[in-house]
């Protein structure tokens, strides 16, 4: 079987396909306040989906970095807006420091193709 790296850099890539699997690189995006980079974070997720030759309807397990868990709520609903129905992954949510400090959101996926 092959490996296909999308969006490929010196340190990372940005998805992996394996094993009809996509494995994507944490997202993260800049914005003011939660629920911008959530909206922002999942419209590259949509678009790296894309690229891969899948989308949202087949994620299977995501996991989400804030740094602070008091922002849940406003995350989750930007989480649950675009979401598809019936088809949500197992997800982890996690408070966490991230690579710098203008990031409070922080979404990895991995999805079938």
């Amino acid at each position: 079987m092959s490996i296909r790296r999308i969006q490929t850099g010196p340190r990372m890539s940005e998805a992996v396909v394996y094993n009809n699997t996509v494995y994507l690189a944490g997202q993260v995006a800049a914005g003011d306040t939660v629920a911008g980079q959530t909206r922002a974070i999942l419209a590259q997720i949509d678009a790296l989906l894309a690229e891969a030759g899948t989308d949202r309807s087949k994620l299977v397990s995501a996991t989400i970095y804030l740094t602070d868990i008091a922002t849940f709520g406003e995350m989750n609903a930007e989480w649950e807006k675009w979401v598809s129905p019936g088809n949500t992954p197992a997800r982890a949510t996690v408070e966490a420091r991230l690579a710098a400090p203008e990031y409070r959101v922080e979404i990895q996926v991995v999805a079938a193709l």
